[in-house]
């Protein structure tokens, strides 16, 4: 009989943890400073396949990015995804609106909170997770100046607080 052979890991298994499930491509930074984001939600993007070769290449932008429900669908607007440089005549318009991929019930709360309480759909980042292009939907309320100086205060002071911690620390 002949001896059993000993198998290496899986290639699942040989996967970091630390490593995350996903790589992000595009971020709105300026969205958490104007708005008070009070909840996320992932969702799908419907794309044609120009755009995800140029989001591969990291070629997309979601300054000034908002979301609309239109019709119970809801439309990504001014999301910019450069035109692929190696298309074809059949190369997509940079700044078209795109439909993002969510289920009826989800829908309608979204455009109960957005009618009722005044809120926003604007995108947090642009990611791939797997193979999938996803986008973090987020409801948020727009700050008034005095709310974005009172932010920026605690983020100060928080900055402050950590590096007396931290000089204390080394002593």
């Amino acid at each position: 009989m002949p001896a059993a052979k000993k198998t290496d890991k899986k290639k699942s298994d040989s996967k970091d943890k630390s490593e995350p499930d996903y790589k992000v491509v595009a971020q709105n930074r300026r969205a958490r400073h104007e708005y008070t984001i009070i909840d996320t939600l992932e969702t799908g993007i419907e794309l044609v396949g120009t755009e995800v070769k140029s989001i591969r290449q990291g070629k997309a932008s979601l300054q000034d990015a908002f979301a609309r429900i239109e019709g119970g669908e809801v439309y990504l607007y001014n999301c910019n995804i450069a035109v692929y440089e190696f298309g074809n005549r059949f190369n997509h318009e940079p700044l078209r609106k795109r439909r993002l991929l969510l289920q009826k019930r989800q829908i309608l709360k979204l455009k109960s909170q957005t009618k009722e309480k005044g809120l926003t759909l604007i995108p947090l980042k642009l990611y791939f997770k797997r193979n999938w292009v996803k986008v973090d939907l987020a409801l948020g309320k727009g700050k008034h100046l005095y709310d974005k100086r009172e932010s920026i205060a605690k983020r100060d002071n928080k900055r402050e607080l950590d590096r007396l911690a931290k000089s204390s620390s080394k002593r």
